[in-house]
């Protein structure tokens, strides 16, 4: 069931999961949740955030580092490594 609901997790852009995902935790820490309802946030947030980490992977690979000469003038920029 889980699994159905945390489908259109996939699909979501970053901004819409960690706002949902924000508000998981808040509901969550606030303690006043039933235990099966608490257990069901907790799969979706797990869905939620492995979509967030995700997307920032995807966005790291993106970016580049901006390489500088011996004066610290910008030369050019090359991949960002990312191990």
């Amino acid at each position: 069931m889980a699994e159905t609901s945390n489908a259109d997790v996939k699909k979501m852009p970053f901004e819409q999961a960690i706002e949902e995902l924000e508000g998981i935790v808040r509901d969550l820490e606030g303690g006043k949740v039933p235990l099966e309802k608490s257990v069901t946030l907790y799969e979706r947030g797990e869905a939620l955030k492995k979509r967030c980490d995700e997307l920032l992977r995807q966005a790291e690979a993106r970016v580049e580092k901006i390489t500088l000469d011996a004066n610290g003038k910008p030369t050019g920029s090359e991949p960002l490594d990312v191990d």
